[in-house]
């Protein structure tokens, strides 16, 4: 029964989950576009704003391309420059300072979104979900850095992560294997944000898909009205 759940789990709910953000984000733009927005609350109050959403918006940038830097490159491509036991320590210490920059960030978002009338008038309950689920998933990532400490010698936990990981994007069937015996902590971890990605369509997470890329290479001038 166990193997059928961790087969089920890190096996099969990983293309479930990224089925669902992908298709689901496609299907909502059409059926849907005026919904795809972020929302954004500054209108509603400034206090605050500024320092958490830069705080939160860099720290989980960082985060989120620091695992999948260090989650998708072979072990094999960084060998020859660092070894597995000081990647490890790099990335703890790196998911800890962003960490903790995310973690301050969400913690003066979410107090503004509770004591704030005018905002809390204005939230909805899918985008206070899913700003405590990234709340919570932050607390998981940021318990695994003590866990990690613990496998620092050859790196083991974190190489199987990594082919974990390699081996989805491969489509290996038996990669669930990989991380059968891993603490619980790095599983939850995992799960919580396999769920994130499964309800990302139906959040304002879907704004990420469209950073304006575009008007970093706009040519010509940008005319602005003057008043009256």
């Amino acid at each position: 029964m166990d193997s059928f759940f961790n087969t089920f789990l890190f096996g099969a709910f990983p293309y479930i989950a990224i089925g669902s953000m992908v298709f689901g984000s496609i299907l909502r733009y059409d059926r849907d576009p005026y919904s795809w927005k972020a929302d954004s609350s500054q209108i509603m109050s400034k206090k605050g704003f500024r320092l958490g959403s830069n705080l939160f918006h860099v720290g989980i940038i960082l985060l989120f391309f620091g695992h999948l830097v260090g989650l998708l490159t072979p072990h094999w491509v960084y060998e020859p420059f660092i070894s597995a036991e000081n990647k490890q320590i790099l990335a703890m210490t790196a998911g800890g300072i962003f960490g903790t920059m995310t973690f301050f960030g969400m913690v003066i978002l979410i107090w503004r979104r509770v004591s704030n009338d005018r905002v809390r008038s204005t939230t909805r309950f899918m985008d206070m979900a899913i700003l405590l689920l990234l709340f919570v998933q932050l607390i998981l990532g940021m318990l695994t850095i003590p866990e990690s400490a613990k496998h620092l010698e050859g790196a083991t936990s974190m190489i199987a992560l990594a082919h974990w990981a390699q081996g989805i994007v491969t489509f290996r069937p038996d990669v669930a294997a990989e991380i059968a015996n891993e603490p619980l902590i790095f599983k939850l971890h995992i799960l919580l944000g396999l769920t994130i990605f499964l309800i990302f369509p139906f959040t304002r997470l879907v704004h990420i898909f469209s950073v304006p890329i575009k008007y970093l290479f706009r040519t010509g001038y940008q005319i602005v009205r003057k008043r009256g």
